[in-house]
């Protein structure tokens, strides 16, 4: 008795092991829907280098590689990440939590905040289906420090009373 309830134990085990061996395997429609996303959600307008001055065309074996110009506003200078390799050293569950967590600016973080676990699992896996490419971005400057990149002034300005005026 005690042989064939290990059998079965084992067997079920096996087919456990089974089960979630193939959940963690992306399927064709996961993938495509996870590529679906990158390409509606802007991910690549900042994440991938010349992405928006060559129209979108930017072949895919160079998406979400990170850009190495810095985005400064009042709360000092952000970087576009390298999704590529950052997602190689997440797992899924892990991605799902760092996916919903704020952001500095211009990263439009809500977006992902929103999205379902569906989804998230949808673009985690196709992004690294996609492979590690490029290098590490620079990490965050706080207001003030020093930056050794480009940047793009995200300041905001008030307009001048004559402006004010004109525009009316």
């Amino acid at each position: 008795m005690k042989t064939k309830n290990a059998l079965w134990t084992a067997a079920a085990l096996l087919a456990l092991a089974a089960s979630s061996s193939l959940a963690a395997t992306p399927t064709t429609d996961a993938l495509k829907r996870g590529e679906y996303l990158i390409r509606i959600s802007g991910c690549n307008d900042c994440h991938t280098p010349g992405f928006a001055e060559q129209a979108g065309t930017t072949p895919m074996q160079d998406w979400l590689t990170g850009v190495p110009l810095g985005y400064q506003g009042p709360w000092g200078t952000s970087y576009a990440a390298n999704l590529r390799l950052t997602m190689q050293g997440l797992t899924e569950e892990q991605w799902l939590l760092q996916a919903r967590l704020p952001r500095l600016p211009p990263m439009p973080f809500w977006a992902l905040k929103d999205m379902s676990d569906a989804d998230l699992k949808a673009i985690y896996q196709f992004v690294r289906t996609l492979g590690p490419a490029g290098r590490k971005v620079p990490a965050a400057v706080a207001p003030g420090g020093p930056v050794a990149t480009p940047v793009i002034l995200m300041m905001p300005v008030a307009p001048k009373p004559a402006q004010a005026t004109a525009a009316r």
